[in-house]
């Protein structure tokens, strides 16, 4: 039996940026003018009423600012009375006057403050809103809340047990796509709930000791083809986002019913459990319209996107839970080492190209069916790295976590002019010819053997100028292993004769941005039945290659991080090469020769260097 849990969540901030900007028309900034308050608590109000209307809950997460507004206090009582919704706090709408008179400053983010200053906010929110309504909150958010300020959170109010601690892949496309001035900069997080690391708040939990103590949500359920080729505030279960994104047709959103699909369709590959939320707060419904969007259709769309939930809901295929419940839920039965894993579909365009995503405590990644399975994104949960952001810290605005491949920021597999991009992908070669799985389209199923989830792909034709072939790749990760185990297999050839050579590889790097970062002293090592060799990084363009590998490594000092590739073939040859400044890469690979049919096994691991 599967359950589709959903989470909606509605925050009542009292100055929203959108409607501020529009009533002030030039007049001095006035954070409590008198207009943009109403405004902002009738759209709240409506807000509430249509998810009402459809029987569905909600969790109240009141922002600093409406902890001085009796009329937003008063209609969160009432409809934790009356509706059974969750009162809960937010650290965004931090901004008015009392803020600013307390802690003199106009920073919008939290995880943005010194450490001490997170302290003193998260200290003074929480009191005031014991004072208002005579008890702590149980859950809490924002766009982004470092592992540092949760470990914080916790230890001084124990009773917090789930928290919005990330936007899923908000980084430098969201960046881009906002003139270059968003800073909300958090890539490499999981795409649905999870357990966090109490050392980063990206990486989910590898034992109880590792456990921060809170169940974590993203901000938004997003499309997640959509959202890692393009920015992330147009794709994802946010009425108002699609609007934003032009995703409509004839003032109807079918795209929002499509993302929630692909959500319940999550049941599949998550031992029958899905989970969608939304969280919205009114500065979207601005009576002036938003966009190109009118008051009207604003109105509508969130209509629209409520009553699906609503008829899903009526059918028996859907579960409103408030924040905290649905922590409850998901703590149940819930080992540290199952992962969270999907095969995506692009509903965006209706090609046929998949995406599968993958995310434990060891690492997190996707494979491209549209570049042959390639892994077009690869992050090193393992390494759990501390990367505490804000004023302060090394990562002031940086909260992502790190890639060592990600394939839009690193060219992937195509480059422009020279080198490699970065990918995980396979070539298959003969006599001097050599085609990358990465140019083959193909399709994948899912299925899972025990505790090991398997992705099965299609088999694609490799057309050489004198005969061709059929390689299938199939891709296996057993729980708790840390290993991804990659299959290709020649199935079909014209010439039985023919010797082919299939060479497994991996091209890195390290980074958060598109921008390169040192490589120096990254070591790269094969280890072979009979030799070694290994060296320093230092852009030397320098090669090896050991017959017999058994192991050929790149440890990334940087990360934290030991990248791995093994067979259990013996005539296997391992090597590696060393990039230059203007490619600035490392790669890892195995292959191996194979007359007619034949296969190449090897797995790929991520480990904590130190």
């Amino acid at each position: 039996m599967s359950n589709f849990y959903i989470t909606i969540i509605h925050r009542p901030e009292m100055v929203p940026e959108y409607i501020q900007r529009e009533a002030e028309q030039g007049q001095k900034e006035d954070l409590a003018r008198n207009s943009v308050l109403q405004e902002s608590l009738d759209i709240f109000r409506t807000q509430q009423q249509i998810a009402h209307d459809n029987n569905l809950r909600t969790t109240i997460q009141m922002t600093y600012a409406s902890l001085f507004n009796q009329e937003a206090i008063s209609v969160a009582k009432e409809h934790h009375e009356k509706y059974g919704d969750e009162i809960g706090s937010t650290f965004l709408g931090l901004q008015c006057q009392e803020f600013r008179d307390r802690f003199k400053s106009r920073e919008l983010a939290i995880w943005l403050f010194s450490m001490d200053d997170k302290r003193r906010i998260v200290d003074e929110v929480f009191r005031k809103f014991q004072e208002v309504f005579g008890f702590y909150p149980t859950s809490t958010g924002s766009y982004y809340m470092d592992a540092e300020l949760i470990n914080y959170i916790k230890e001084k109010y124990p009773m917090i047990k789930v928290a919005i601690a990330t936007c899923w892949e908000e980084g430098p496309k969201a960046y881009w796509n906002a003139n270059n001035s968003w800073y909300t900069l958090m890539d490499g997080g999981p795409w649905n709930p999870w357990i966090p690391s109490r050392c980063n708040i990206h990486c989910p939990a590898s034992d109880e000791n590792d456990d921060i103590g809170i169940v974590a949500i993203p901000h938004l359920s997003r499309d997640l083809l959509a959202v890692f080729d393009g920015p992330g505030s147009y794709y994802g279960t946010h009425p108002q986002n699609i609007l934003r994104g032009m995703v409509y047709e004839d003032r109807e959103i079918p795209y929002f019913k499509n993302i929630v699909d692909q959500y319940r369709s999550m049941a599949k590959y998550n031992h029958g459990y899905a989970y969608n939320m939304m969280f919205v707060g009114p500065g979207w419904m601005s009576k002036n319209g938003r966009w190109e969007a009118d008051y009207d259709f604003l109105i509508k769309s969130y209509q629209d996107g409520m009553a699906y939930y609503g008829r899903l809901k009526q059918e028996d295929k859907a579960i409103d839970v408030t924040m905290s419940q649905f922590a409850d839920i998901y703590r149940q039965d819930r080992p540290y080492t199952r992962p969270e894993c999907t095969l995506w579909k692009d509903i965006l365009y209706g090609s046929k190209r998949q995406q599968f995503w993958y995310a434990d405590p060891w690492m997190r990644f996707c494979l491209d069916m549209n570049q042959g399975g390639a892994m077009i994104d690869l992050r090193p949960y393992a390494a759990k790295l501390v990367r505490p952001c804000g004023v302060g810290t090394k990562y002031v605005q940086d909260a992502s976590y790190p890639f060592l491949v990600q394939s839009l920021y690193r060219a992937g597999y195509f480059t422009h002019y020279a080198g490699e991009g970065a990918v995980k992908s396979c070539k298959i070669g003969y006599k001097g010819e050599e085609i990358d799985l990465c140019v083959c389209r193909t399709i994948a199923s899912f299925s899972e053997n025990g505790d090991t989830r398997i992705v099965t792909l299609d088999p694609v034709t490799i057309e050489f100028s004198q005969f061709s072939l059929q390689v299938q790749s199939i891709i296996r990760i057993t729980e708790g292993t840390g290993e991804v185990e990659i299959i290709r297999r020649i199935v079909d050839t014209d010439d039985p004769t023919a010797d082919i050579t299939i060479d497994e590889y991996i091209t890195a790097c390290y980074g958060t941005t598109e921008y390169p970062e040192d490589l120096t002293g990254t070591q790269l090592t094969l280890r072979g039945a009979g030799r070694s060799e290994s060296i320093d990084y230092a852009y030397q363009c320098r090669e090896a290659t050991v017959e017999n590998i058994r192991l050929a490594e790149a440890l990334v000092p940087q990360a934290n991080t030991r990248l791995s590739m093994r067979t259990n073939i013996k005539d296997a040859a391992g090597y590696f090469r060393e990039g230059f400044a203007f490619s600035p890469m490392y790669t890892i690979g195995i292959r191996k020769t194979v007359t007619g049919k034949g296969e190449l096994r090897t797995w790929l691991k991520i480990e904590k260097a130190s």
